[in-house]
């Protein structure tokens, strides 16, 4: 006689969204993955963002077939009774199955041995012309050059905390401890912990770390009400510094920019340093040990302070075209305030990302990040294969009549500082409101 099956409705099971008492549903089936969010390779927050919801898309785009196996351990028993699946959802998922059988998410290309070869090709001009040069220009080129070598450093490691660039997993740990703390001075830990959640809750102001800025640049005048990061567990506070930073952010957003490297460093040290768990913790620390010996090392080559401060700021300005980039892609895109929900996932990530176009030619510098979307919805995806599904994309936001927003480098920058100026003159109203009440 067949089993009947247990139901609970999304109200009950809503019930279940605190770090004690954890279920989720994939499929219409009900987990309870409270204990497994201490194991999680992805880390707690992106199961903690859509506690108690149905996660069945943001599972499928980040988790290969094999992983579908490990769900039954899981299983409470009970089964979603109210469970829909949107026409979006299901054409979505519908693609996630067909890139599978056609095996893109395994065809990688040779862009991980050509972007090897890239780098150390930079880094050994770096090298050379800052130790056997003494010309002014040249160490100026090669601090530009090891900004370049950064932004190519950083897609490797990007690449490789989505999916496996090597053979086995020990290889691709190896490799992102290498390019993103070896090399970098950017903990590849620090990275996982805020990227996954930017992923998952891609443009919440109150859940999504890369747009919590405050007090230098907000990019929506929802943050003046000193939102709760639930990332960072503190307020994003809006005060009169902020106001004051806020008002003229359209003006310090490049300079800021050039120097953001700074902040990342220090967000680096303040994870690795603190009480939370943080995985491979000995290897990320060692890492930056690493950096922090060949870097100043090689900055104290250099003849004099000032070439050594200006190869620096080079080197930073350089890499700073990245960090614009990375705002460009989200800024002036669609934002909201509150927890990301399981049910909309295709719809939040068109919403809140907007594409780069460029030629093929210039994919090796936007390193495949130009198709925001594509990466967003895919994230597995191998950069060198998110060009060619871009048209199957456009053609189902076209079906459903969600935006896909694809603009010119040049036309995102001034959709960007537009957004940014938007706030900053509503920020400024506060703040001139502010000095005339008080004096």
């Amino acid at each position: 006689m067949a089993e009947t099956k247990k139901y609970i409705t999304a109200e009950e099971l809503k019930k279940h969204n605190k770090r004690e008492d954890l279920w989720i549903s994939v499929q219409g089936k009900v987990y309870n993955v409270t204990d497994w969010i201490k194991r999680h390779p992805g880390g707690d927050i992106p199961i903690l963002n859509l506690a108690g919801q149905e996660a069945t898309d943001a599972f499928i785009a980040f988790h290969p077939g094999t992983a579908w196996k490990h769900l039954d351990q899981f299983f409470t028993g009970y089964y979603l009774e109210d469970y829909e699946v949107s026409e979006v959802s299901r054409d979505y998922r519908k693609l996630c199955v067909e890139f599978a059988k056609v095996g893109l998410f395994e065809k990688k290309g040779h862009g991980v041995m050509y972007s090897f070869c890239f780098i150390a090709f930079l880094l050994f001009l770096t090298f050379y012309g800052v130790l056997f040069s003494n010309s002014f220009l040249i160490h100026m080129l090669s601090g530009a050059l090891l900004g370049l070598s950064w932004m190519q450093i950083s897609y490797l490691g990007h690449d490789s905390g989505h999916y496996l660039i090597m053979t086995t997993r020990g290889f691709n740990k190896m490799v992102q401890i290498m390019s993103g703390n070896c090399l970098t001075g950017i903990s590849i830990a620090w990275w996982k912990w805020t990227h996954n959640a930017h992923h998952v809750a891609c443009n919440s102001l109150d859940y999504d770390p890369d747009l919590q800025h405050l007090p230098v640049f907000a990019v929506s005048s929802s943050l003046f009400k000193s939102l709760q990061s639930t990332f960072y567990g503190r307020e994003l506070t809006f005060d009169s510094l902020a106001k004051f930073f806020v008002s003229y952010q359209h003006f310090t957003f490049y300079p800021i920019v050039c120097v953001s490297r700074v902040n990342l460093f220090v967000q680096t040290l303040l994870l690795l340093f603190s009480k939370r768990r943080v995985p491979d913790r000995f290897f990320n620390i060692l890492g930056i040990l690493v950096f922090w010996t060949w870097f100043p090392l090689l900055v104290s080559a250099l003849p004099n302070w000032t070439e050594r401060v200006l190869f620096v700021l080079t080197s930073f300005a350089v890499t700073g075209i990245q960090h614009v980039q990375f705002c460009l892609n989200h800024f002036a895109a669609e934002v909201y305030v509150g927890q990301p929900k399981g049910n909309d996932w295709f719809e939040k990530q068109t919403a809140g990302t907007i594409d780069i176009d460029c030629s093929p030619q210039m994919d090796w510098f936007f390193g495949g990040l130009q198709f925001q979307l594509e990466h967003h919805l895919f994230p597995r995806l191998p950069r060198s294969q998110l060009r060619n599904i871009s048209p199957i994309v456009q053609e189902l936001c076209k079906k459903h009549n969600l935006p896909y927003k694809s603009l010119s480098f040049f036309e995102a920058n001034r959709w960007t500082i537009r957004t940014l100026r938007t706030a900053a003159m509503q920020a400024r109203g506060l703040l001139w409101e502010a000095v005339n009440t008080h004096g």
